[in-house]
């Protein structure tokens, strides 16, 4: 079988709209993630009891259940449960901010019980609150840390997009079945899916590397 490069070429308006709207959705649910992430995991690591125990239930949920039921429970069953219509990329954001946000509480957790009690203690002793404490001494620290496993969450997150394949979000897996279900050119069109996939994945390596680099503990 030949390799047709002109269907490549008519399908990658098309495909790169679907890699738009696959970026789209995991930077806005990984900014969501992130801002829920960093709260249960200060709630797992400095919360009392009822706070670390909230915020246990939520991690162990989510990580006990794999990322497709999490978005069919959002799109099918919600709006019957709490009588609320969600559209598809409604739910699609909704789904990698909570699943995003489960893995990067345990992150955080462990990055900030990483740092040295000494250091908060010291901080304590000087005259700093506790909330000054995390902010300026225990958190950059602890940040640094948490690069690299960030850095393979934001991945997994954006490679995880695909399957929102089954609520119709129109992001790249979703445009290369519709092309190749007119075309009929599977190779040529889930290689450049492929390639495109591994072009985003790649950009977003280099970014981290750097960022890690830029912030190495020595």
């Amino acid at each position: 079988m030949d390799f047709d490069w002109s269907v490549v070429v008519e399908a990658m308006p098309t495909l790169l709209g679907g890699a738009r709207l696959t970026i789209i959705i995991t930077l806005i649910g990984l900014a969501g993630g992130m801002t829920l992430g960093v709260a249960a995991g200060v709630m797992r690591a400095y919360g009392g009891p009822v706070l670390n125990a909230i915020a246990l239930v939520y991690i162990e949920i989510i990580r006990g259940t794999p990322m497709l039921v999490q978005v069919m429970f959002i799109y099918f069953a919600l709006p019957m449960l709490a009588n609320i219509r969600v559209d598809p990329l409604s739910a699609a954001i909704t789904a990698i901010m909570i699943n995003a946000g489960a893995y990067i509480a345990e992150i955080v957790r462990g990055a900030l019980l990483s740092v040295h009690k000494g250091l908060s203690e010291a901080g304590l002793a000087l005259g700093l609150p506790n909330w000054k404490v995390l902010f300026y001494i225990v958190g950059p620290l602890a940040f640094r840390r948490m690069i690299p496993p960030l850095g393979n969450q934001f991945i997994i997150s954006l490679k995880d997009t695909s399957l929102f394949i089954v609520i119709g979000v129109g992001e790249l897996t979703r445009q290369g079945q519709d092309i190749m279900s007119t075309t009929f050119r599977a190779v040529e069109v889930w290689s450049a899916v492929a390639i495109l996939y591994l072009i985003m994945t790649g950009m977003l390596t280099v970014v981290l590397r750097i960022t890690e680099k830029r912030m190495r503990i020595l």
